[in-house]
């Protein structure tokens, strides 16, 4: 069996935006995750993402590129993982953590502070490091805060 993930990648001031998982989360508690969660049947990527972000964090997604896909075997679910992580460069409204149940904080990190803190999969150092460093030396529109 194989489950579809969306994440969204909130890229601001050469900083990516994470979410400590909740312990008590039956999926990767307690580490830093992308905010995102299941398609649903019949629905795209893109609209997940949507209304995935929309929900966790608040915040309508203007501009978003990829997705880059990655299928993460025996990553602690049923089956396959495959997971569309698109970067986020754009958005309307302030990230909050509208999902307390799903995230205890949220938090921004820089490329060189991803390597020190318990990430959701050993993959994420490399893939948010590449996503940072298509985003370095561009003007945020929408900044950490």
């Amino acid at each position: 069996m194989t489950v579809h993930v969306v994440a969204g990648a909130l890229v601001a001031d050469d900083q990516v935006l994470l979410g400590l998982r909740s312990a008590s989360r039956s999926s990767f508690p307690g580490v830093w995750d992308l905010p995102g969660g299941h398609v649903e049947a019949g629905e795209s990527s893109r609209a997940a993402l949507d209304r995935e972000l929309r929900e966790e964090l608040g915040v309508v997604v203007q501009v978003a590129h990829g997705p880059e896909g990655i299928r993460l075997a025996n990553s602690g679910v049923a089956g396959d993982l495959v997971l569309d992580v698109w970067r986020v460069s754009v958005w309307a409204g302030t990230p909050e953590n509208a999902a307390p149940d799903e995230h205890d904080e949220l938090r921004w990190f820089t490329a060189a502070q991803l390597a020190s803190v318990s990430l959701a999969h050993p993959s994420y150092v490399g893939l948010l490091s590449r996503v940072l460093g298509r985003s370095a030396g561009r003007a945020s529109t929408s900044p950490p805060g």
